[in-house]
């Protein structure tokens, strides 16, 4: 398990386009999102120890907000060759054992990922009805082995701002988790 801290996109970046199936085939785009009084990618992995860790809350945060204009997209984008547990039959079973009711789409290119900087599983990136993103830190404190229970908090609270019209503050904790297995050279983002 390689410690990775996610990466910092610039805050007022524009949701990138995307067209990719889910693991059951099926085509989900940025296009289906409209609409939608606020957008979170999660890129997600059904092995890693961190994203275990919130999978159940994320299920909740997903019941919870779906039903306020909350669209959630998680992504597979790990190498599946590499890491067979992250295909489609891993990450349905990840969805169905933890009630995801949005999408889990493939990133088999791995393009969605670099669109986004995305550096570790969970990182998530929180974009507007505008489509600008707002928030690209952490779901919550919880961390393997350090016996805090997830909760979303960090993530609930710019939720809960978005939703409300308020601004959500710029000093955001950066996500950590495992490193996206990437199928060739890792990435390297600016700064």
């Amino acid at each position: 398990m390689a410690l990775t801290p996610s990466s910092t996109l610039d805050l007022g970046t524009t949701l990138p386009a995307f067209r990719l199936p889910d693991f059951d085939g099926r085509v989900v785009s940025d296009a289906d999102l409209a609409g939608a009084h606020g957008i979170l990618l999660v890129f997600a992995s059904a092995h890693c120890p961190f994203v275990k860790l919130i999978q159940q809350e994320l299920g909740r945060v997903g019941t919870d907000y779906g039903p306020r204009g909350l669209k959630i997209v998680a992504v597979g984008s790990n190498d599946i060759v590499m890491h067979p547990d992250d295909g489609p039959d891993g990450m349905r079973t990840q969805a169905v054992e933890n009630d995801w009711t949005f999408p889990y789409l493939v990133d088999g290119d791995q393009q969605l990922a670099l669109a986004c900087h995305a550096a570790c599983t969970p990182d998530l990136f929180l974009f507007d009805g505008d489509r600008e993103l707002v928030y690209r830190g952490q779901f919550d404190d919880a961390r393997p082995g350090n016996n805090v229970t997830s909760t979303g908090r960090d993530l609930r609270e710019a939720v809960d701002l978005l939703l409300a019209g308020q601004l959500i503050p710029t000093a955001q904790t950066p996500s950590i988790g495992c490193n996206i297995k990437w199928k060739g050279a890792e990435p390297t983002y600016a700064v």
